[in-house]
């Protein structure tokens, strides 16, 4: 009788304890559920945004590739990305062993994974958008969509995060480490894997379709090309930030206490990359630009991703502020070589992602770690260099081939009738100066 009632007990405890264990594992799915959704929210964000830096004639296409690329990223990842970015790793470099997983079960913790990956290379595909808007052809723009998103984000990917898969068995063959990810490299929520890879693809992109028309005077003299709504650039940016806190807390990859110094960094260190940049451009020009404000607040999350979740709220402030002045002289720069990035990307994705992967060394709670600093300088070089290579070598094929950017007429039409046959604002008739009538 007592040894029944001792069995009785064990067999409750247990069951207690499976239960538990379900339960936290359902709660972690239901907050990465949420985090991803966070995530998509920012699609509409950078829509926003383009759409506000952009001119009224060019709107519709501004719509289109935001919706076509982030199709074609969702699709081409499930099929071909995930498994190069993470199946099983030949030497730490890339994976051939393309996971299928249609067939896996329906309740595996892998579809959330899956997700949220999606999220992360819809992203990366959507920065290259913004910088060449208003001159490339959306056919070739959504071929480089398809490469970035089943090649050059999953390979880049796989050197720095490739073992994450290891925690799901339903993966046929998890992949093991990329060689970055072996040598100690930290990217905690992609400043380095999403946004440098973004910004490099986005600096290979200007380079190599060129300035709008009119961009520059013919002694180099950047001109006035101002977007047609700046209200919805501040409305994509804060749409941005609040789907930054499901960026930045759902990389985490469960529910914990740890969420709330991640979600405080995060929005620390955009307040701060904002702030930082208001007060520069105000003693330097003598007015406040918004513009500049809304996108140092971007600079300081790109800035933060890398190192959120090791760093103090007080260094997050020191991050976001460094990445953002780094940013806004770094935009200086681009026009002084006459590079035409409509939105920024490049110094806010590209000059804050390299800065903030260096910061997990320089500013973590333990203190410098040189060596650290070491590891992160060869992590972002490699995957900069790599995406900017493959990136440019994708547009010039595509110049050879389809070719790159529309008529210099087509482009001062504007691309919403040249491109689509259509307008974002039908009650307007547009000439062919590109004005409307």
């Amino acid at each position: 009788m007592a040894q029944e009632s001792y069995d009785s007990r064990t067999v409750t405890d247990l069951s207690l304890h499976d239960a538990e264990s379900t339960s936290s594992s359902t709660i972690d799915l239901v907050f990465v559920f949420i985090c991803a959704v966070l995530v998509l929210l920012m699609q509409a964000g950078f829509c926003l945004l383009e759409l506000g830096h952009t001119r009224s004639k060019n709107c519709l296409n501004v719509l289109m590739k935001n919706g076509a690329d982030f199709c074609v990223a969702a699709v081409l990842f499930f099929l071909l990305g995930f498994g190069i970015m993470f199946g099983r790793s030949s030497g730490g470099i890339l994976s051939l062993d393309l996971t299928w997983l249609s067939s896996g079960r329906a309740d595996a913790e892998v579809w959330m994974f899956l997700l949220f990956q999606i999220m992360f290379v819809a992203t990366a595909a959507t920065i290259v958008s913004g910088a060449i808007a208003e001159r490339a052809k959306f056919s070739s723009y959504i071929i480089f969509s398809a490469v970035l998103s089943c090649l050059i984000y999953p390979l880049c990917g796989h050197w720095a995060w490739a073992g994450l898969a290891a925690d799901f068995p339903d993966i046929s063959s998890p992949g093991n480490a990329g060689w970055l990810e072996s040598l100690g490299f930290i990217d905690f929520a992609g400043s380095t894997v999403v946004h440098c890879v973004g910004g490099a693809s986005a600096l290979a992109g200007i380079i190599a379709i060129g300035a709008r028309q009119g961009r520059f005077s013919e002694s180099g003299v950047p001109q006035v090309t101002s977007g047609h709504n700046k209200p919805l650039i501040a409305l994509g940016v804060l749409l941005l930030w609040v789907g930054w806190l499901g960026f930045n807390c759902g990389s985490l990859g469960y529910a914990s206490s740890e969420i709330g110094r991640i979600a405080v960094n995060t929005v620390l260190g955009g307040a701060a990359g904002g702030l930082a940049t208001m007060f520069a451009y105000w003693l330097r020009e003598g007015k406040p630009d918004p513009l500049v404000l809304l996108n140092g607040v971007l600079s300081g999350l790109v800035s933060v991703t890398a190192c959120c979740h090791v760093i103090t709220p007080v260094m997050a402030l020191v991050v976001g502020m460094i990445g953002s002045l780094a940013a806004l002289y770094a935009g200086n720069l681009l026009l002084k070589l006459k590079l035409d990035d409509v939105v920024g990307a490049v110094p806010v994705h590209l000059v804050a992602g390299i800065w903030g992967t260096l910061a997990v060394a320089l500013f973590h709670e333990d203190g410098i770690d040189t060596g650290q600093l070491f590891v992160q300088a060869v992590g972002v070089a490699s995957i900069c260099l790599a995406s900017f290579l493959l990136s440019f070598v994708t547009f010039f094929l595509l110049g050879r081939t389809i070719g790159n950017r529309l008529s210099a007429q087509d482009e001062t039409m504007g691309l919403d009738f040249t491109e689509h046959a259509s307008t974002a604002y039908p009650e307007f008739n547009i000439n062919r100066s590109g004005e409307f009538e």
